[in-house]
């Protein structure tokens, strides 16, 4: 959202007092996004994306439903409309979390736009801890791709399509590469929600065109953890930005 959205200024919150969401009850996940959204609300936001693909699964309606002066962007549609668009046989992995599989979410954004489309939901609940610890690479991340999706993309009936359906998956993508091959394409929901937010602003005529826009990050514990997690995901504010901490 950085590079779709250089003129914007992006208010990044991770929740790590109540990660991982992925193994959490709906109705958990739904409150957690609330308090979320009610912090965001003070701050007079014009849109918020809920940038986690198992709140999105399950949060993304009753949010726009409860606060509707607000643009509420999930990750799973966007995701979902790339994969049918870039699958060239329409045989889908998802790679997720258990609460993104479990929700089907996937399965139906990407069915309703592609019914021809198989369709195979992976939980990769350990993906999230290589992300967080820094192993995207090596034989530890290498072995874990190996265990959760070599057996889907071999043989006769071998998908082509690798949904990272995970904000911490992309990281892995070159080590993904490295496992599977050329040959599957791999499906960064990250960058297809930013050019959909550009898209969406830009149609309201709300999207901003000048100057540089900056990052606050907001985590909900661990600040001086989460600084060395977010100088990964922006490297321009350097190896460990600040972080405000605050209780939601």
């Amino acid at each position: 959202m950085r590079h779709a959205l250089p003129a914007e200024n992006l208010l990044y919150l991770g929740d790590a007092a109540r990660l991982p969401y992925g193994t959490k009850a709906p109705q958990t996940i739904i409150q957690y996004v609330l308090r979320a959204a009610d912090f965001f609300s003070q701050h007079d936001i014009k849109m918020m994306v809920l940038a986690c693909n198992t709140a999105s699964a399950h949060a993304a309606t009753t949010l726009a439903q409860l606060y509707p002066d607000m643009m509420v962007l999930g990750v799973i549609d966007s995701g979902a409309e790339q994969a049918v668009r870039l699958s060239p046989g329409g045989r889908i992995v998802v790679a997720a979390t258990e609460g993104t599989c479990r929700s089907g979410a996937f399965d139906h954004a990407i069915l309703d736009r592609r019914p021809d489309c198989r369709v195979t939901p992976v939980p990769c609940p350990l993906f999230v801890a290589l992300v967080e610890e820094g192993l995207v690479d090596g034989p530890i991340a290498e072995a874990m791709i190996r265990q959760y999706l070599a057996d889907s993309f071999s043989g006769p009936e071998a998908a082509d399509c690798l949904v990272l359906g995970c904000t911490h998956f992309p990281l892995l993508a070159p080590t993904l590469r490295k496992v599977l091959g050329e040959g599957p394409v791999l499906v960064d929901c990250a960058q297809a929600v930013a050019d959909k937010a550009a898209a969406m602003l830009q149609a309201r005529g709300m999207l901003a065109r000048s100057g540089q826009g900056g990052i606050t990050l907001f985590t909900t514990d661990a600040p001086q953890r989460f600084s060395a997690s977010a100088g990964q995901f922006f490297p321009a504010l350097g190896a460990a930005p600040a972080v405000e901490l605050i209780d939601l």
